[in-house]
């Protein structure tokens, strides 16, 4: 029988001995903020530390690649939540439109576990608090490894349950769209595809992330028009810039990808996109799903492999 090790628990304070100048910093690492956005599941990439936002101030400022590149602020303590930090929390919060929030602690007291699931039952969808406890393992003479554990996150998956539980509270039109969707997610992970699956909506379009900050993959439903589409859009101060540098690369990306497609430069948004259409179908029509599923599911993998890449050489010409 193969010998087996024992875990050890070992004191945060062994690894970091403060949190601004050792934990901090180690956290902000690509490749430790990975291991954060795997408990989180999401997509995190590091902006800066100690950054201000308006106003405010965060210990490590990231985007969620999976939703658009909307603000992720962190804060870190490496004992017991207290309300100092809380206060903070509620302070980012008030001034922001979008933000994912994750307060990371050595441990939550329950009225701070409670105060976080009040926030997320009390906010709307714009707002995600996370409460996580870091702890270090360790087998034998290993070097400690950092695990995260949730213990309050955001409830939009009880919106969800409770919409499909009562039908009342869900109107045919979204009932529909969240069953495309849901076809939809089940088709990207049975292909393996790079686009990663989300928790279906009810809206007429959903986003996925594509590797970087301000630009995501967009599919949208739309029935009164008859066609079903996928966008590559980019936003920031950067837009213009980086939509002009993919233009100067169209022919190679629309043989790559085997299409034509509609360049979609809109300045008066401050953002821009390059869409593929499927003309002359209906998405209320559902013996016509596997159809649109089947094209769309395609369609995203492929705009996620050719586009990926090409934004990851973009220069940024702007800082945040």
């Amino acid at each position: 029988m193969q010998k087996l090790g024992r875990l050890e628990r070992v004191k945060l304070r062994e690894a970091w001995s403060t949190e601004a100048q050792d934990f901090t910093p180690w956290l902000a690492r690509e490749e430790n903020l990975a291991i954060l956005g795997e408990t989180l599941e999401v997509e995190l990439q590091p902006e800066a530390q100690e950054k201000s936002v308006g106003p405010f101030r965060a210990d490590i400022l990231c985007r969620n690649a999976d939703d658009g590149g909307t603000w992720v602020l962190i804060e870190n303590q490496l004992e017991r939540t207290d309300h100092l930090h809380l206060g903070q929390l509620l302070t980012y919060a008030a001034g922001l439109n979008a933000v994912t929030i994750c307060w990371i602690a050595a441990s939550f007291t329950d009225e701070h576990r409670a105060a976080l699931d009040w926030l997320n039952e009390i906010t709307d969808e714009r707002f995600h608090f996370f409460g996580l406890e870091v702890e270090l393992w360790r087998i034998g003479n290993s070097d400690p490894a950092p695990k995260f554990n949730l213990v309050s996150k955001p409830n939009d998956w009880r919106r969800s349950v409770i919409e499909i539980v009562d039908p009342d509270r869900m109107s045919p039109l979204r009932r529909q769209r969240y069953a495309f969707w849901t076809q939809l997610m089940k088709r990207l992970e049975t292909d393996g595809s790079p686009v990663r699956s989300k928790k279906p909506q009810t809206s007429g379009w959903m986003q996925f992330g594509v590797g970087r900050a301000d630009f995501w993959l967009e599919a949208t439903l739309n029935a009164q028009q008859r066609w079903i589409s996928v966008d590559l859009f980019m936003r920031g101060a950067d837009a213009a810039t980086h939509f002009e540098s993919l233009r100067e690369q169209q022919e190679s990306i629309e043989e790559e990808l085997g299409n034509a497609l509609d360049w979609r430069e809109l300045p008066n948004r401050k953002s821009s996109s390059v869409r593929l259409s499927l003309k002359d179908v209906d998405p209320t029509q559902e013996d016509d799903w596997p159809r649109q599923i089947e094209w769309m599911a395609a369609t995203l993998t492929r705009f996620h492999t050719t586009f990926a890449p090409r934004i990851r050489g973009l220069a940024a010409t702007v800082q945040p």
